[in-house]
C-alpha cells in the first residue's frame, strides 16, 4: 500500500486522524489545507498581547483510553487535568449547571411553575416525541422547557425547537428524576450531575498542541484551496493553478462546499447539499488586566437582549494561555446562513460584547482592556433541523458512489466531540485504503436516486 497515493483534505482533527491510520499502514498521504496554518477549528492563535485563544472552546474530556494517550503523547504527557466547573446566566441570577438540577435560588414563583409542570408532565400518559421541542416537553415539563433549553436553543442553533431532531442528544442534556429536580430546588446540596466532569488540556501552545506529533504523518501542502474535483480523471485543482491526482481521497471539507466543486455532480445533490445547515461563529477574544473574572470555566446565557450565547475563560485552562496576573474571556456570538445571516464585520461585536460583559458583572469599569480580538468560523455547528436527514442521506449516498471517503464534524455532518472527529478520520481512512486497492478501476459516477 505504501505506493498508493492518498489525498487527504484538510488538516484538523479528522484530517490528522486519518493521516495516523494511514501511516500505520505504511502510507504517507499528502495533505491540502486552504488556510496558511494547520489544524482547522483545533488551531490555536497567541495575539502580540501574549494571549492565547483557540478556534472556539476546546478541552478534552474524551473516555476512550487510546485517544487519551495518543494525546498525552502528542504533548510529552505535559497537559493539565482540571474539574469542570460550569454555571449559567439567566435573568441576573447564575445557576449551576446544568439548571434542571440546581433551581434553588430562583425566583419561588418560577420554581413552583417548574415543579408542577414537571409532576404534571410525569403523569401525562406518553406522547410521540416528533421533535426536539416534543422531548424538551416530555422531559421537563412547559415552563422549565420553554424559559431555559428552548431559549437556549433560539441563540444556539438559530431556529425554533420544533425545528430540530433529537438525534444529535445523546448524552448532552440530562433528563432528572423527580427526586433530582425536587432536592436540587430545596438544597444546597444538589447533585453535581453532568456529562464532563474533568478534562485535559495541554500546559503549553493551546489546545492545538494535541496535535503536534500527527501532523509530520502528512505531506501538508497549506495555501491549496480546492476549487474542482474530476471523480472520473480522480483529479483536483486548487485555486493557486496546481492540480494533483489521487488513488483515494479522504475529505473533511465541509459537504455545503465540496459537492458543488465536484464536476458533474447531479442538481438534486446540489440542491440537498444547500439544504444543509450550520451555525457561523463570531468568536471575540478579550483579555483583561486581572485573573478572578469567573469562578467557572464556561457559563451559558439564555436571555435574548445578551449578544453572546456562551463565554469560555481560556486563562483557566493553562496558565500558558495568558500573561502573568491576567485574564481571558472568549466570547461565542452565533448566525447562520439559513436562519440569521450575519450581517455586518466580526470586529463589530466588540463593543457590544465589552458592553454586555460589563452590565452582567464579569467586566467592572475600572479593568483595563489588554486584548480584543475578533476571529469568524465560518462553520461552527451542525443544525439539527427537520431537512438535514433526507439531504444528508442524498449527498452521502453520492459521495459513497464516488468513492470519496468523508469524514469529520462537517463531512460527516454531524455533531462531533473531539475524540469522535479524529476516530471518524481514521475509520474514512480504513475506507480511503479499502478504495486504493482498486484503484485502477474508474469510480462508478452513474448516481441513482435514492
Amino acid at each position: 500500500m505504501s505506493n498508493r497515493n492518498v489525498v487527504v483534505l484538510g488538516s484538523g482533527m479528522a484530517s490528522l486522524g486519518a493521516a495516523y491510520r494511514l501511516h500505520a499502514e505504511g502510507v504517507t498521504p499528502t495533505m491540502y489545507d486552504k488556510n496558511e496554518y494547520c489544524g482547522g477549528h483545533t488551531a490555536s492563535f497567541r495575539f502580540e498581547s501574549g494571549f492565547l485563544f483557540d478556534m472556539g472552546p476546546h478541552i478534552s474530556f474524551t473516555k476512550d483510553p487510546r485517544i487519551q494517550d495518543l494525546f498525552a503523547d502528542s504533548v510529552d504527557q505535559q497537559y493539565e487535568t482540571i474539574q469542570i466547573n460550569l454555571n449559567n446566566y439567566w435573568r441576573g441570577y447564575w445557576p449551576t449547571h446544568p439548571v434542571q438540577l440546581h433551581l434553588r435560588g430562583l425566583p419561588e414563583d418560577v420554581v413552583i411553575k417548574v415543579l408542577n409542570d414537571f409532576i404534571e408532565e410525569r403523569q401525562t400518559p406518553e406522547r410521540p416525541i416528533l421533535n426536539y421541542a416534543d422531548w424538551l416537553l416530555a422531559s421537563f415539563g412547559r415552563t422549565f422547557a420553554e424559559l431555559f433549553p428552548m431559549q437556549y436553543t433560539r441563540k444556539y442553533h438559530l431556529t425554533s425547537a420544533e425545528n430540530m431532531t433529537t438525534d444529535w442528544l445523546g448524552p448532552r442534556i440530562y433528563r432528572p428524576s423527580l427526586e433530582e429536580v425536587l432536592r436540587g430546588a430545596i438544597s444546597t446540596a444538589a447533585p453535581q450531575i453532568h456529562y464532563i466532569t474533568h478534562f485535559r488540556y495541554p500546559k503549553n501552545g493551546g489546545f492545538a498542541s494535541y496535535l503536534k506529533k500527527f501532523v509530520p504523518l502528512g505531506n501538508l501542502k497549506l495555501n491549496h484551496e480546492l476549487v474542482s474535483i474530476d471523480p472520473r480523471a480522480r483529479q483536483l485543482v486548487f485555486s493557486n493553478g496546481s492540480a494533483a491526482n489521487y488513488d483515494a481521497l479522504v475529505s473533511s471539507v465541509p459537504l455545503t462546499d465540496l459537492i458543488p466543486m465536484i464536476q458533474g455532480a447531479p442538481r438534486d445533490v446540489i440542491d440537498a447539499a444547500a439544504v444543509l445547515a450550520c451555525s457561523t461563529l463570531v468568536l471575540v477574544n478579550i483579555g483583561v488586566n486581572r485573573q478572578d473574572i469567573s469562578s467557572a470555566h464556561m457559563t451559558y446565557f439564555y436571555d435574548d437582549d445578551y449578544c453572546f450565547t456562551r463565554l469560555g475563560f481560556p486563562h483557566m485552562l493553562s496558565s500558558s494561555n495568558a500573561p502573568e496576573g491576567t485574564g481571558s474571556i472568549q466570547a461565542e456570538v452565533y448566525f447562520s446562513s439559513k436562519y440569521r445571516p450575519l450581517a455586518n464585520s466580526p470586529s463589530d461585536w466588540i463593543e457590544p460584547v465589552i458592553t454586555d460583559l460589563r452590565r452582567c458583572g464579569l467586566l467592572r469599569d475600572d479593568d483595563q482592556i489588554l486584548c480584543k480580538k475578533a476571529m469568524l468560523v465560518p462553520f461552527a455547528n451542525v443544525i439539527f433541523d427537520l431537512d438535514r436527514t433526507a439531504a444528508l442521506k442524498t449527498v452521502h449516498g453520492y459521495l459513497d458512489e464516488l468513492g470519496i471517503a468523508y469524514c469529520g464534524r462537517y463531512g460527516e455532518w454531524a455533531y462531533m466531540w473531539t475524540d469522535e472527529s479524529f476516530k471518524s478520520g481514521e475509520q474514512a481512512a480504513q475506507k480511503a485504503l479499502a478504495l486504493a486497492e482498486h484503484s485502477g478501476t474508474v469510480p462508478n459516477i452513474s448516481y441513482t436516486h435514492p
